[in-house]
């Protein structure tokens, strides 16, 4: 067996393992080589405990993931409910405040009819009016306009031959809204087409069709009375 190896390590020569940290050539410092074995590619196969073990892990990992999926889309519900809450509270607050600036507009409208709108008192006015402008309030209603009922209140009625339809002929206050929510309808004197007072006026002019009742003949209707013949003479008695 020894003079086996010996031949052996003739015939490859010696083996020479330079373990010199400095490179004799280059001067710098050498990285210590990966003495590690290099992985079998005949590696074990995972036992069944370890494949049942991985396919658990698996299992898990796909459970809390759908537990992070259900939570983030519940905080994101979450997050929607309560900005819309919160635009639904500013804007009940906003048309409370507005709601009780109403009559000082219409004194402010009023005043201005009249020419009584000068001085410190229009500025002021026009003021308030921009102020309460850019919270996105507006007024509606204009004489001409045909009368909706969903918008306008009617607070005088008449008849016109300048209307072809119900029209608001005059704005006796102004409406306010926000958007699309009336804090107030326009209060409006309503003119509806003399064509309607006619049809009304013949509908309540049409004579009664009932027929008076004819009064009953003697003829006819009279019977004679007891104890006379039909000449209306008494019988005597025997």
């Amino acid at each position: 067996m020894t003079e086996r190896r010996d031949d052996a390590e003739e015939r490859q020569g010696p083996v020479i393992r330079d373990k010199r940290r400095i490179d004799p050539e280059t001067g710098e410092v050498r990285e210590p080589a990966d003495t590690s074995a290099p992985e079998s590619p005949t590696a074990k196969a995972p036992s069944g405990a370890d494949a049942d073990k991985a396919a658990k892990l698996e299992k898990e990992l796909a459970e809390r993931t759908l537990d992070l999926q259900r939570l983030q889309a519940e905080y994101s519900n979450y997050r929607k409910r309560v900005d819309r809450d919160r635009t639904a509270v500013r804007e009940q607050a906003l048309a409370y405040v507005l709601g009780e600036l109403l009559p000082v507009l219409d004194d402010i409208g009023r005043a201005r009819e009249h020419d009584e709108l000068t001085g410190g008192f229009k500025h002021v006015a026009e003021s308030l009016e921009g102020i309460v402008g850019k919270l996105g309030l507006e007024s509606f209603g204009e004489a001409g306009e045909p009368f909706d009922p969903n918008v306008h209140e009617a607070l005088m009625h008449s008849y016109s031959d300048e209307v072809t339809e119900p029209t608001a002929v005059q704005i006796l206050q102004a409406g306010y809204r926000i958007g699309e929510r009336t804090l107030r309808p326009a209060r409006v004197a309503v003119a509806e087409p003399t064509t309607d007072l006619g049809t009304s006026a013949e509908a309540a002019s049409e004579p009664a069709s009932e027929s008076e009742p004819e009064p009953a003949s003697a003829a006819d209707g009279a019977k004679p009375e007891a104890g006379t013949d039909g000449d209306g003479a008494g019988a005597g008695e025997d």
